[in-house]
C-alpha cells in the first residue's frame, strides 16, 4: 500500500477529528489515515473506472477508513451496520490482492475466499464481484446449497480467483475433490456473527485449518458478542478493530423504533393500521415472524386485505425465493413477510418500514432486523409488537436501546422491566 501524498499530509489529528465526526473507533497499533476520495485510496485505473462507471461520488466512511488497512495486508475485524458500504471495503481490496499474485495454473482453487451465511447475501456479493471484476478479468463463482452442484463444479474446476460461499456447500465441494484453499491469501467472514448464529462454528473451523497460515483475514460483522471475540482470537492474531457507531448494541438513529405492548390477538388489527396510516403506494415493507406457518398464515390474511405481500422462508425453493425477491426489490409486491433465516443477506436498500409482528428471541436479532430500513442516510420506520407473556425478560435490555437512540418508550414496557427485574435476573448478557 503506497499511502496518497494528499493523504500524508492530512495531520493525525484531522485523522481523529474526522473518525470522530463519523463515529470511527479503532483498536490496533500502526493505524492508516482515511482516504477521502477514490483517488486518494491509490486504486488502480480498472477499478477506478468501474467506480465511477457506478455513479459513486465518493467512499462511505467504512470505505475511507477499510481500503488503506485492507490494501496494507493487515487482519481486521469491521464491526458496521449493513447498508454502510462493507461488500466494496473487503471487494475492491480482494481484487488489488489477485493482481499481486502469480496466475492461477491448472488445478489451483482461489486466491480469495469470502464466506457468508445465506445464499442470497452470497449471490449479492456475486453481483458486487461481476460489476468491479470484468475490466480487471477476474473470474468469480457463488457456491451454495439447495441447487444442482454441476455448474458450480464447472467453475471451480475451469480456475477462478473469486469464490464466494456458505460453508457446507463449500466443504462438500472440498471432499468431492472440485477445489482446495492451498492458494487462498484473502479469506473473508461477511456476517460472521449470522455465521455463527445459524452454527457453522464447526465448519469454519474446518475451512480455516486448509488455508494457509500466513493469510489476510477480514471479519466483518453487524454485532460484536464474545463467540465472536473468540473466533478472532484463534485465526486473526494481531487485528485491527474498526467499528462504525457504537460497540454495544445502540441501533440506527436514522430508523424511528415504535414498540407497542399488545396481545396476541391485537397484532393483527395493528399492523393493519401501521400499514394503512404511514405508507404511500410504493414505500416497502419487510415483516418479521417466527416460524414458516406464521409466515404463510400472516401473507394469505394479507392478500385477503387486498395487499401485494410475498413471503419467503426456508421451505420456499431456491426459485421462489428469487421470484419473491425480485418482486420485492422492483415493488411489483411491496410487502415481505420474512423469518429471520430467509431476510439474512437480503440487500434491498429501500426500505420504508421493518415490522416485527413476532418479536425475536435476542436483542442481537432486533438490531439485525430494524437494520434493514434507515440504510443509506434514509430515514426509517420501525414497529415491534412487544407481548409481555412472551418477551417480557427483553423489557430492560429493550429499554436500553430505546433510550440510547432518544425514542419513545411506552409507560407498559416500563412497567415490565420493573417486574422482570424484581423477579431477578440471573446472569443474563447486559447490552
Amino acid at each position: 500500500y503506497i499511502e496518497h501524498p494528499d493523504v500524508s499530509k492530512r495531520s493525525e489529528a484531522d485523522a481523529e477529528a474526522w473518525r470522530a465526526q463519523h463515529q470511527i473507533v479503532i483498536v490496533g497499533t500502526g493505524v492508516p489515515k482515511p482516504c477521502f476520495s477514490f483517488e486518494e485510496a491509490s486504486m488502480p485505473e480498472y477499478i477506478l473506472s468501474e467506480v465511477l462507471k457506478c455513479g459513486f461520488d465518493k467512499p462511505t466512511p467504512i470505505q475511507s477508513q477499510g481500503w488503506p488497512m485492507a490494501l496494507k495486508g493487515r487482519n481486521m475485524v469491521g464491526i458496521s451496520a449493513t447498508g454502510s458500504g462493507k461488500t466494496l471495503a473487503f471487494l475492491l481490496p480482494g481484487m488489488i490482492h489477485i493482481n499481486a499474485q502469480q496466475y492461477l495454473k491448472p488445478g489451483e482453487g482461489p486466491i480469495v475466499l469470502v464466506l457468508a451465511p445465506t445464499r442470497e447475501l452470497a449471490v449479492q456479493i456475486k453481483e458486487e464481484c461481476d460489476k468491479f471484476g470484468s475490466s480487471s478479468e477476474i473470474k468469480n463463482t457463488v457456491v451454495y446449497g439447495g441447487v444442482p452442484k454441476s455448474r458450480q463444479v464447472k467453475d471451480l474446476r475451469s480456475g477462478v480467483e473469486i469464490v464466494i460461499a456458505t460453508p457446507g456447500r463449500l466443504i462438500d465441494h472440498l471432499e468431492q475433490g472440485n477445489t482446495n484453499l492451498k492458494r487462498v491469501t484473502y479469506l473473508v467472514m461477511d456476517e460472521a456473527d449470522r455465521l455463527l448464529d445459524m452454527g457453522f462454528e464447526p465448519q469454519l473451523r474446518k475451512i480455516c485449518s486448509q488455508i494457509r497460515p500466513d493469510r489476510q483475514v477480514l471479519m466483518w460483522s453487524a454485532t460484536w458478542p464474545k463467540e465472536l471475540m473468540q473466533l478472532a482470537r484463534d485465526y486473526l492474531q494481531e487485528f485491527y478493530q474498526v467499528t462504525v457507531g457504537s460497540l454495544d448494541l445502540a441501533g440506527n438513529k436514522d430508523v424511528t423504533q415504535k414498540v407497542e405492548v399488545v396481545t396476541d390477538h391485537e397484532k393483527y388489527a395493528r399492523l393493519l393500521h401501521h400499514l394503512r396510516a404511514n405508507l404511500s403506494p410504493k414505500d416497502r415493507v419487510l415483516v418479521f415472524v417466527e416460524t414458516k406457518k406464521g409466515c404463510d398464515l400472516l401473507t394469505k390474511s394479507l392478500r385477503g386485505d387486498q395487499f401485494q405481500a410475498r413471503a419467503m422462508h426456508g421451505d420456499k425453493s431456491q426459485e421462489e425465493r428469487d421470484w419473491v425477491l425480485a418482486q420485492f426489490k422492483s415493488c411489483q409486491a411491496t410487502l415481505l413477510v420474512a423469518t429471520d433465516v430467509a431476510a439474512r443477506g437480503l440487500d434491498v436498500d429501500d426500505i420504508r418500514m421493518v415490522v416485527n409482528f413476532d418479536f425475536p428471541n435476542d436483542m442481537e436479532s432486533y438490531i439485525h432486523r430494524i437494520g434493514r430500513t434507515g440504510r443509506a442516510g434514509k430515514k426509517g420506520i420501525a414497529i415491534s409488537f412487544f407481548v409481555s407473556q412472551k418477551n417480557g425478560r427483553m423489557a430492560r435490555d429493550l429499554i436500553e436501546i430505546l433510550t440510547r437512540t432518544s425514542q419513545e418508550i411506552p409507560p407498559e414496557l416500563h412497567t415490565l422491566s420493573t417486574f422482570s427485574s424484581s423477579k431477578g435476573r440471573g446472569r443474563g448478557r447486559r447490552y
